[in-house]
């Protein structure tokens, strides 16, 4: 019987590192966990238009820094960094309405993404943008697949979407793909992500895949990243 991995955890360790950093064990461990989702759940909505991409969470005894990469960084630090310090006051807030101990020293760190066609995260959101503005998915497909594409060092790319697509009555499923995507090859460097378009008729369902060649260590996956 076959199994569906999530492309980021089949890869953990050998090209990827967790996006949580921390250690603990019993109700600290319980209390980190919880928090850590809170926290994800928040920033996602409210920076939801910010084309993030990934939120990481780094602890130890005495701070707490949350690192936010994404391809527009000025919409989340604004003006003098004004956006930056609201952000971090609201956080604060809401961690206090839901009983979680408020970390000493908090710290928030906004990343930029040199090339965010090869991000699926921020390819996922920007289709579903384009559906949301009522383009046709069989165009907002195809400027996907070719704008990923033309991307150096892209060598594959897969686009599916799922339900009531151009208002039809029954949901169905429709998918673009160019290039190779080996999902069972440890060394490729596959980036996945998966994404709603909130439409009047329902939710339209984006996964994307992005192959980005092969890497043989760790170090290479780190640089390739920030590159």
């Amino acid at each position: 019987m076959s199994k569906v991995v999530h492309p980021y955890a089949h890869r953990l360790v050998i090209l990827r590192d967790w996006k949580s950093s921390w250690f603990a064990t019993g109700k600290k461990y319980n209390e980190y966990l919880r928090t850590d989702t809170l926290v994800r759940a928040y920033l996602t909505k409210k920076l939801r238009g910010s084309y993030v991409s990934s939120i990481e969470i780094d602890r130890n005894q005495k701070s707490t820094r949350i690192i936010i990469h994404t391809s527009r960084p000025g919409f989340i630090i604004g003006r003098s960094g004004e956006g930056a310090i609201k952000l971090r006051a609201d956080l604060l807030k809401f961690l206090g309405k839901n009983n979680i101990v408020v970390p000493e020293d908090l710290k928030i760190d906004v990343l930029e993404i040199a090339v965010p066609d090869a991000d699926a995260a921020i390819v996922a959101y920007s289709v579903a943008e384009a559906l949301e503005k009522r383009m046709t998915f069989r165009r907002v497909l195809k400027q996907t697949i070719e704008r990923v594409t033309a991307v150096r060092g892209v060598k594959g790319v897969r686009v599916v979407l799922g339900g009531r697509l151009g208002g039809a009555e029954i949901a169905r499923g429709e998918e673009l793909k160019r290039g190779s995507i080996p999902l069972q090859t440890f060394r490729a460097d596959i980036d996945f992500a998966c994404e709603k378009a909130h439409m009047p008729y329902g939710d339209i369902g984006i996964k994307v895949w992005i192959y980005r060649g092969e890497i043989f260590n760790k170090d290479e996956a780190n640089a390739k990243k920030t590159n």
